[in-house]
């Protein structure tokens, strides 16, 4: 119920943004409508372009075009998860086929090109030269922090700190620069532009910490992905991060090995050593307290139900995790 009161809070504005979304998919090459339409209505929540429109109207907007600023949001982030899943060689999100698992990788990179190109042309129809350039910006970082996320694949000794960052700039900079922009474009003050900036990153932060927790509770019907999906792929997260830290030298071991080697031959005794260690709790611990900051930051904002619910999307981002 909390996450429908979100909704409905921007319901109609949420349906025109997803008219508009399928209105710009339009393309004269028959696969790439295909392809875009796909992975667009896959399931998801579009979090990124409820930011805008919840952020924009907490900061007083009352235009018309945080509508398209919400369809560039979740343009970036779609290509970003088509070219996602063509680097994890991922066959499966949100409980469907991938695109690259449909129609190959070479499809699906280009693709995610041309939803790219699409963001950027109606970025510039908004011709606000502050917006493009966090957006621009957003977009250098999160490939950065896809790189860093590669480099460190089945690396074992990835630091906590270096995790932060990691997820930072893979995940919660979209979030950042969604709750950004929406304020940008309403003209906020400096104090709550900052705060609505700061707080779509502690929101982020926190969504991606509580699904890395699910990776080791979840599963594929609930979750769109197989509980050890990081494990087999040979990503360090905090709950393996606190882990190693926090058990025996053969449990350490264990953990490092699993790391090293991908795939799931050790996901049992991986899975019951994690849950044993208090590392899911400690994760949930890290991702309440993103959670809790991105809250206190929206006092700044008058009264309003669009702060109403950013304040219960702090909630839904930590309550997945029964």
């Amino acid at each position: 119920m909390t996450t429908k009161r979100i909704y409905d809070t921007v319901a109609t504005d949420f349906s025109r943004v997803n008219d508009l979304i399928i209105q710009r998919l339009a393309s004269d090459v028959p696969l790439v409508e295909k392809i875009a339409q796909y992975i667009i209505e896959s399931g998801g929540k579009r979090l990124r372009p409820l930011l805008v429109l919840l952020s924009s109207q907490a900061a007083g907007y009352k235009a018309d075009d945080h509508l398209k600023l919400a369809a560039v949001i979740e343009f970036l982030h779609t290509a970003t998860l088509l070219h996602d899943d063509v680097v994890d060689t991922s066959d499966m999100r949100r409980g469907r086929s991938t695109a690259n698992a449909k129609w190959g990788n070479a499809p699906s990179v280009l693709v995610g090109d041309f939803l790219y190109a699409r963001a950027f042309e109606m970025m510039v129809e908004l011709q606000s030269l502050p917006i493009m350039n966090v957006l621009s910006r957003a977009t250098a970082v999160i490939a950065e922090g896809e790189v860093m996320q590669l480099m460190n694949v089945k690396n074992p000794d990835l630091t906590e700190e270096q995790y932060m960052e990691v997820i930072h700039n893979k995940t919660a900079m979209l979030f950042e620069a969604a709750s950004h922009t929406g304020a940008q474009l309403a003209g906020a003050a400096e104090e709550q532009e900052v705060a609505l900036r700061d707080y779509g990153k502690h929101l982020g932060m926190a969504f991606q910490l509580v699904d890395d927790v699910l990776d080791y509770q979840g599963d594929a019907e609930t979750m769109g992905k197989n509980v050890g999906d990081d494990l087999a792929e040979g990503k360090t997260t905090l709950p393996l991060i606190y882990a190693m830290d926090n058990v025996d030298e053969e449990s350490r071991l264990l953990i490092r090995q699993a790391i090293r080697k991908g795939g799931l031959d050790d996901l049992p005794k991986v899975l019951e050593t994690v849950r044993q260690s208090g590392a899911i709790e400690y994760t949930m611990d890290k991702a309440k307290e993103q959670a809790r900051i991105a809250r206190e930051l929206l006092t700044c904002l008058p009264e309003s139900a669009h702060k109403e619910a950013l304040e219960l999307l702090t909630e839904v981002a930590v309550a997945r995790v029964s």
